[in-house]
This record gives structure tokens, C-alpha cells and sequence, in this order.
């Protein structure tokens, strides 16, 4: 339904209002009688009755869509990048649509995961019962035995799913700049293990049950006849509101209810969860963490959580436009002082690439990403992340700090 035809539907009452305006006081009931239907009036649910079906193929190929060599996903007749737009005047059937297709691609980085980048999808919590919800990470198969090095990586909050840094970059972008496939294939050649967590899977969804109310009808206190007659006026009634229901929403979806996960309910939930029962379990000698966006603060809020251990085993930390805020998630000082010197954060900034950028919080050191769209900043840091890495695993063995922890622009609050 476009814009006109929502005025034309208006059009009447607002004439009818116009009209009543001009008449003497004792019109104002009817005025604001009008005006309190006018607010009654859905339009988004009003419009739903000339959407199109939600049933959205649940296949790349049923899209029409296929990745290209390039990793760029394209049109299987056309060769024309992802339409959002694919009917017009239908915002709320082409998000529907789109969301449909963003499942897709989580299950198609899943099988990447797995089939390109030969990791173990690993079930969680460790110790579910066949019939609790579940949710799973990814870890390559010398994850927990790799006696140097091991990796890390944490994506931002939203609908990513592990593997993934940003789904709009996997759809109108490629996978290179979207997922986390990269930074897997390149830490494996370099001898790292891996660990990729999934912190937006923090619940299942199931339909919820529908709550059948007793008649009270069904008292044996009253007479049969009354009962009968009484029984049938309410299926009556069920009847209208039924199909008034169905003429109103159409496209009304099923209602649902969360599960959530055992110990993973959250993004920090998890990050303190996979460290217990995996990253602290392993053999390596070094661990680093990339942690995009919100994926910060779960790093911030793990290491509040088990400070020694992740001083312990942590060499250095990469995020990239993290969201963290040490002074809102009340890390202290001896939190701050580590994260000043394991730390960097690589920025969206339209500066070139690892240039300083000042901060105000007491944190780690702030660098360029050498881009200013947030979701692009772990793709375009990636080199200076694994150069960072590289730098702190040899300061490590030489008792010297990483080169960018000891650059000028390193703020100091000694008197913090």
C-alpha cells in the first residue's frame, strides 16, 4: 500500500474533522470523537492486508543468489548484487524478505566454517541433557592442544552468528569483508588454534502454547439447555473475532517464547563460559582475542570476572571499534593498567591506517582502522592485528611490550 493510499483512507475522516471544526462548541464531542478512532487506525496492520505471503524460499538457489569466485554474493541470471528493495511500497515484505535470506547466509557461513575451514562445531552447555536447549562454537582441532598459540574470536552484538563479523558486509559486500574466515584461514597457516564463539545464541524459540480458558459454562450447577445455548454463543462469538483477526492481520505471525540457554544467556554469559570450559582448559602458552563491537565488552566483562586467569594466559587483545566502557562496567585499576598494555583498539576513523586517536577513557591505546564505517574495522585491521599479535608474542619471550603499547599517544593516568 503506498503513502496515497493510506491518505485516501484517511481522506474521509480528516474531511469529517474539517467539517465539525467549523461548527459551535457542541461539535466537540464529535471531534474528539473522530480523533480517538483516527488513533485506533493501524495503519502498518491495515497495510499487511495487501502484503504478498511471507514464504520466503530456504535456499541460496530458491533466491535466485549464488557467491561468485570473488565472494561477492550475485544473481544467478542477472549477475546484479542483492535488491533490498524488491517490491516497491513493501518495506516491512522486503525486511521479512531480507531476514529470510540472512538466516541462509548464517547457515551458509556455518558450513564454511566447518567444510572450508575444517572446524568442530561443538555443542554447549558441555553437560546438556538431550531434551534443554543448545547452543555451539567452533574450534579447530588442536584448539585445546596446541602447545603455542591460540586465537580467539568474538563478533559484535545483533543477528551475527558465529563466523561472522557483519552480515550486511556478506550480503552487499563479500565474505572476506564480512566474516571471520579470514582471520581463521590466516591464523591456522601461522599455527594458532582457534576458538570462534557465538554470543547472539543465547536462546531457542518456540511457539508459544496456547492457554485454553475452562467455560464457565461447564458448571454442572446449571441446566443443559443453558449450557448448550451458552456454548454456542461463545463459538459464535470465537467465530467473528476470528475472522475479524484474519481480515485485520493476515500476516500475523506465530506467537513465540524464548528458552534460554543454560549459563549462556548473554554475551558475557557466554564469553565466561567458553573461557572456563575451553580457553582455560587449553595448553596454549599464548592466547589473543579479537573481539569486534560489543564482543569488547564481553572481553572487558570476562576479564572483571577472572582477572588472574586472564592475565595468566592472555598475551594480547585486538578490538576492533570496541564498545566497552571500563568506567560504566567498573573495571579496576589494575584491569585498566593491563589493558594499557595488552590492549589496542582500532578505531572507525577516517585517518590512515594504525594513526593515533585520542581517547578520554583510561584504557588501551586507540589506533586508526583506516575506515569510518564501524562494521568495516576488523577487515580493514586485519594485517596490523596479526602484525600486533606477532609484535606482543615476541615482546612476551623478550620481556619487552609490543611496539603499539609503547607508541607516545599511550595516555597515562598513573595518578588514576
Amino acid at each position: 500500500m503506498s503513502i496515497s493510499l493510506r491518505s485516501l483512507i484517511l481522506l474521509p475522516i480528516w474531511i469529517s474533522m474539517a467539517h465539525i471544526q467549523q461548527g459551535g462548541p457542541d461539535e466537540k464531542e464529535k471531534t474528539t470523537a473522530l480523533k480517538d478512532l483516527l488513533s485506533r487506525i493501524d495503519l502498518d496492520e491495515l497495510m499487511k492486508k495487501d502484503e504478498p505471503p511471507l514464504d520466503f524460499p530456504d535456499t541460496l538457489e530458491g533466491f535466485e543468489y549464488a557467491f561468485n569466485e570473488k565472494g561477492q554474493l550475485r544473481h544467478i541470471k542477472t549477475g546484479e548484487p542483492f535488491v533490498f528493495n524488491y517490491r516497491e511500497d513493501l518495506h516491512r515484505w522486503n525486511q521479512k524478505r531480507y531476514e529470510a535470506l540472512g538466516e541462509i547466509i548464517t547457515k551458509y557461513v556455518y558450513e564454511l566454517l566447518e567444510k572450508d575451514c575444517n572446524l568442530k562445531k561443538i555443542s554447549i552447555p558441555v553437560d546438556a541433557s538431550e531434551s534443554e536447549p543448545k547452543s555451539f562454537i567452533f574450534m579447530s582441532e588442536d584448539a585445546l592442544t596446541n602447545p603455542q598459540k591460540l586465537m580467539v574470536l568474538i563478533h559484535g552484538s545483533g543477528v551475527v552468528r558465529a563466523g561472522q563479523w557483519a552480515r550486511r558486509l556478506i550480503i552487499n559486500e563479500d565474505l572476506d569483508s564480512g566474516t571471520q574466515i579470514p582471520f581463521i584461514k590466516r591464523a591456522m597457516d601461522e599455527g594458532y588454534g582457534v576458538i570462534v564463539l557465538n554470543p547472539n545464541e543465547n536462546y531457542i524459540e518456540v511457539e508459544k502454547p496456547k492457554i485454553h480458558v475452562q467455560s464457565s459454562s461447564d458448571s454442572s450447577d446449571e441446566p443443559a439447555e443453558k449450557r448448550e445455548r451458552k456454548d454456542k454463543v461463545s463459538k459464535e462469538t470465537k467465530k467473528r473475532r476470528d475472522f475479524y483477526e484474519k481480515y485485520r492481520n493476515p500476516q500475523r505471525e506465530k506467537e513465540m517464547m524464548q528458552l534460554y540457554i543454560r549459563e549462556n544467556g548473554s554475551p558475557e554469559e557466554h564469553a565466561v563460559y567458553v573461557w572456563d570450559h575451553f580457553i582455560a582448559q587449553s595448553a596454549a602458552e599464548n592466547v589473543f582475542f579479537v573481539a569486534h563491537s560489543y564482543g569488547g565488552l564481553a572481553f572487558v566483562e570476562l576479564m572483571i570476572q577472572r582477572e588472574a586467569d586472564v592475565k595468566s594466559k592472555v598475551t594480547a587483545v585486538a578490538l576492533t571499534d570496541s564498545v566497552h566502557n571500563v568506567w560504566h562496567q567498573e573495571a579496576g585499576k589494575t584491569i585498566r593498567e593491563w589493558m594499557r598494555e595488552n590492549c589496542c583498539n582500532w578505531v572507525s576513523s577516517s585517518e590512515p591506517l594504525d594513526t593515533s586517536v585520542e581517547s578520554m577513557l583510561p584504557d588501551c591505546p586507540r589506533v586508526s582502522a583506516g575506515t569510518d564505517r564501524h562494521e568495516l574495522t576488523s577487515w580493514k585491521s586485519f594485517p596490523s592485528i596479526f602484525k600486533f599479535f606477532t609484535e606482543a608474542s615476541e615482546a612476551k619471550t623478550s620481556s619487552l611490550k609490543p611496539t603499539l603499547t609503547r607508541r607516545s599517544h599511550r595516555i597515562k593516568h598513573e595518578e588514576l
